[in-house]
């Protein structure tokens, strides 16, 4: 049994009285078995041999009496398995969620979401399969195997040591088995995870599937992907097939030379026609745990794969990590300053970000602008401690972000991500995610800020439509303005906008940027800016390339300095806007901007 297979028992705890209880089942069940052969035994020789008609219908009883209590216990012994079961697994989803909740955004931009969704759904039950049956009748065939050892060599040691002869085999057999089965099994599910991640991605890109006329495509790659898990099955199919029927000829053989001995021992008188039937009885009660256990090898070494992936979670190393001694952050000012950050994603080969320096006072509106790729988003998600940096410190109101609670800090940052993820519930739901008690007329207040509440009345149900799995019912302008709307509902003191105006239209942004203007006073703003509308209003304009800052000031004193703020700008201001390019700058080809 694998060691992760060992440490999934840990969650029996809660439960062990249900454990314990079909343990004891268990123990009645085997009892059962153990007696049947001596009743059988006795209502041969002393009731058939004899002809006493009385006898033989007692302990005929007798033996129903006993084979129904085994029944009763095995009964008992499944329900009760079968709580502690669903207890551990119930136990199981909720421990391996929270750590994925804790996990930073560095593991989750590594891992693969269908792979996440395989362990915590399909892993979970095999390993639940097993501490709920596999484990109970693991105990129940080491019973029933001690049991019938002692019991045979009581009756005949000669037998008992025909019979034992073959056991060495069937466990060489056994143990071949498992060891080629685990690796099988794991690799099982990797192809299942790897279908499932498919799957989740064609689902989730449908309209983008369809766009492009890619469904032949995509069936291809989901139709490999299947291919392979189907070979992947068969493989296992054949290695268990190929297994058991060696298993059932060692034990037939066992039992052939088990009747010839006793044969010849009811011939010579030294042994009697029921001592023969209960010995062959004992004898398949000896088999009879150890194809259990040949039964059950597959089920733990799919269980122990399982138990080894879930493990690879709850043992991943959490990227931000909130200090044993953190203390609480008390209400903020709004400073924010970086000093000689850097940042290295793990396993990057280089810096994303390199030596950021810059002091930012309260109720400033900074907008961050540079070409994609230069590290703006990057440098935002530090602020909430997203991620952690590789050097220097990020620090509010003097305090580092690693010294604070990540709720004290995160709950007074308000977030607006480039992209608009919606949760399936209501529009009032998804508006009122950072702050679910809030009212009806906060919620209506925070919608009109961010130009959401007219067309929110226009839907069937007003703010209670249901706008589907990943708000798929609005449009992209449409779910970024409930973006916007959530993140001001928590009256942040600190609001970070990631690009997020560059889904809705002109108008629309002309009437948001109205409101947010109002909004953003006496607050300290981040603003990543793609349109440089935002960057003209900024009190601060930082431009960043290739993950370094390169300048920053107002917008006006980088059109007269900046090299690349101009270029930028002169990409976007039309109409009567002009944009003189500095003179130390060259000129683009096409000649004057």
């Amino acid at each position: 049994m694998s060691s992760a297979l060992l440490r999934s028992l840990r969650f029996m705890r809660a439960y062990w009285p249900y454990a314990v209880g079909a343990v004891g089942a268990t123990l009645l069940s085997a009892g059962a078995d153990l007696i049947g052969p001596q009743i059988l035994r006795r209502i041969i020789d002393q009731g058939i041999q004899t002809g006493d008609i009385q006898l033989i219908f007692r302990l005929s009883a007798i033996l129903l009496a006993v084979a129904v209590a085994g029944g009763v216990a095995t009964f008992v012994q499944g329900f009760w398995s079968a709580k502690a079961s669903h207890g551990a697994a119930f136990d199981m989803r909720n421990v391996i969620f929270d750590k994925l909740q804790r996990l930073g955004f560095a593991y989750h931009d590594r891992a693969q979401t269908g792979q996440l969704i395989t362990r915590v759904t399909s892993d979970v039950d095999l390993v639940r399969d097993f501490v709920g049956g596999g484990l109970v009748q693991a105990i129940s065939a080491v019973l029933l195997l001690v049991g019938a050892i002692v019991l045979l060599l009581r009756m005949n040691v000669a037998l008992a040591l025909v019979s034992f002869a073959v056991i060495p085999a069937v466990l060489a057999i056994l143990l071949v088995f498992v060891r080629k089965l685990g690796p099988m099994f794991k690799l099982s599910q990797q192809k299942l995870a790897t279908l499932n991640t498919v799957l989740q991605e064609n689902v989730a890109g449908v309209r983008v599937v369809r766009a492009f006329a890619r469904e032949g495509f995509e069936r291809e790659r989901y139709d490999v992907a299947n291919t392979d898990l189907l070979e992947t099955g068969l493989t296992v199919r054949t290695t268990v097939a190929n297994a058991f029927p060696l298993l059932f000829g060692m034990g037939t053989i066992g039992v052939g030379f088990v009747t010839w001995v006793g044969a010849v021992q009811i011939v010579q008188g030294t042994l009697t026609v029921g001592e023969l039937v209960a010995f062959t009885s004992y004898l398949f009660l000896l088999l009879q745990p150890i194809f259990i256990i040949g039964f059950g090898a597959q089920q733990i070494a799919r269980a122990g794969a399982s138990a080894e992936r879930l493990f690879e979670i709850l043992d991943a190393a959490e990227d931000v990590v909130e200090k044993a001694d953190a203390e609480v952050l008390p209400k903020i000012d709004g400073r924010v300053e970086f000093r000689d950050v850097s940042l290295r994603y793990p396993g990057a080969d280089r810096a994303t970000l390199t030596d950021l320096s810059f002091s930012v006072a309260p109720d400033t509106t900074v907008a961050i602008v540079g070409a994609t790729g230069s590290g703006k988003t990057s440098a935002v998600n530090l602020i909430p401690r997203f991620y952690d940096v590789s050097d220097g410190a990020v620090l509010i109101d003097g305090r580092d972000v690693r010294e604070v609670t990540l709720p004290s800090l995160r709950s007074q940052i308000g977030v607006v991500m480039q992209d608009s993820v919606l949760f399936s519930g209501s529009v009032r739901d998804n508006i009122a995610y950072g702050r679910p008690d809030a009212s009806e007329e906060d919620v209506v207040a925070a919608a009109r800020a961010a130009q959401a509440d007219a067309f929110v009345r226009e839907l069937p149900d007003g703010y209670d439509t249901r706008v589907g799995e990943r708000g798929i019912k609005l449009s992209g302008g449409q779910r970024q303005r409930i973006a916007i709307a959530r993140a001001l509902l928590v009256d942040p003191r600190l609001l970070i906008m990631d690009d997020s105006t560059s889904s809705v239209d002109s108008a629309t942004e002309a009437a948001l940027r109205v409101t947010l203007d109002e909004l953003m006073a006496g607050r300290t703003s981040f603003i990543i800016a793609q349109r440089l509308t935002t960057a003209k209003k900024a009190d601060l304009v930082i431009v960043m390339d290739q993950g370094r800052i390169v300048d920053s000031g107002t917008h006006a004193e980088l059109l007269e300095r900046s090299c690349l703020y101009a270029e930028i700008a002169a990409s976007q201001l039309v109409g009567d806007e002009r944009v003189e390019i500095p003179d130390a700058c060259t000129l683009p080809e096409g000649g004057e901007l």
